[in-house]
């Protein structure tokens, strides 16, 4: 700890340094609440604890561009991950993102970690912005045999991504590095989305390649492709999306891992009041009858702002699965019984 907080003031000290001679940003996100959630340990017991990050991840970043003439930027991006809970570093000090690139009429490339394309298109077609409290747009509850979701962010990538009109489109690849065979480990994201009238469109695709397994001279791969759509008109949005999983295992006698993710959700807005309502749905495709989940969760979300960048909100899900099969609300922490309900109440603060 003593490490990160010297880097985190060398970093704040270089930035005001810089500001004379380009534009760097201070930037950040912090988001604290307190839930209440059932059926969270293996005794059903129920517990009331702070979380970090009900709506949105809490973060904190430098962000920067250096003009370089002829319409042509230098950037640079450094972001980590805090938990407001304990105070704690939420994984690598810029677990979130660090990479440096050029930007300018042909759009932008940047190197390092970063948020793949999948998720840059993906998290505009969630109703719930891919809230730790309550969604499933990237990855399903963390109790089953898969999360049936996607990959958030690459290490060792390249990315681009341009926009015509109103399209966006890019493609993420993430350099496997092992030695001798350089589709090991490799990763890949491409897709696109248009915007127009009213309306959204998005399409994307990815790959996730694990390692050559000795004994079958095969390797894992996992794949997900995603579809949606938005509509708005007035304060009332639409949105419906869904996700193809399948995990391809490498390894001898080791079967596929395949489900669909499908979600939908209505958004009513009126400042100062969001109001949301969404339901997810994963539909696991190669378990036996009497082993299928198939959980469904139902959220509902109010959000009040108290000004453009502090808000309050309260949210409120309800998960069940199948078959007495075990379901929990969050992409981070299993449930111990076939339903789970939760409430979250809570308060975000970005600057």
């Amino acid at each position: 700890m003593k490490k990160s907080a010297l880097a985190l003031a060398v970093l704040a000290a270089l930035s005001l340094n810089a500001s004379a001679q380009t534009n760097v940003q201070v930037y950040g996100l912090v988001d604290a609440g307190v839930e209440y959630v059932n059926h969270a340990a293996a005794n059903d017991g129920s517990v009331v604890r702070v979380v970090s990050g009900g709506k949105n991840t809490s973060r904190w970043g430098f962000r920067g561009t250096e003009d370089l003439g002829g319409g042509l930027k230098a950037v640079f991006n450094l972001e980590g991950g805090v938990l407001l809970d304990t105070g704690a570093q939420d994984g690598n000090l810029f677990k979130r993102q660090a990479n440096v690139g050029l930007e300018g009429n042909f759009g932008r490339v940047i190197i390092g970690r970063s948020f793949t394309t999948t998720y840059d298109l993906v998290i505009k077609f969630d109703p719930m912005g891919f809230a730790p409290n309550y969604s499933w747009a990237t990855s399903g509850n963390a109790t089953g045999p898969s999360k049936y979701g996607m990959t958030t962010a690459f290490d060792n990538l390249i990315k681009y991504t341009g926009t015509t009109g109103g399209f966006t489109y890019g493609a993420t690849v993430g350099m496997g590095e092992q030695a001798g065979n350089s589709s090991d480990g490799r990763k890949y994201a491409v897709g696109g989305s248009w915007f127009g009238s009213g309306v959204g469109l998005m399409a994307s695709y990815e790959q996730i390649n694990g390692n050559t397994v000795v004994a079958t001279g095969n390797r894992d791969k996992t794949t997900a492709f995603h579809l949606g759509a938005t509509y708005k008109q007035g304060p009332l949005q639409y949105t419906a999306a869904m996700r193809g999983y399948k995990l391809q295992s490498g390894k001898a006698a080791t079967p596929d891992v395949e489900g669909d993710t499908y979600w939908g959700g209505v958004t009513y807005a009126v400042y100062p009041w969001t109001l949301t309502g969404a339901v997810y749905h994963i539909n696991t495709k190669n378990l036996s009858a009497a082993k299928d989940a198939d959980p469904t969760m139902l959220v509902a979300r109010a959000m009040y702002s108290l000004s453009k960048r502090v808000w309050l909100y309260a949210s409120v899900a309800h998960a069940k699965a199948d078959h007495g099969q075990l379901v929990g609300l969050s992409r981070d922490d299993p449930g111990f019984a076939s339903t789970q309900t939760g409430i979250t109440t809570g308060i975000q603060y970005r600057f």
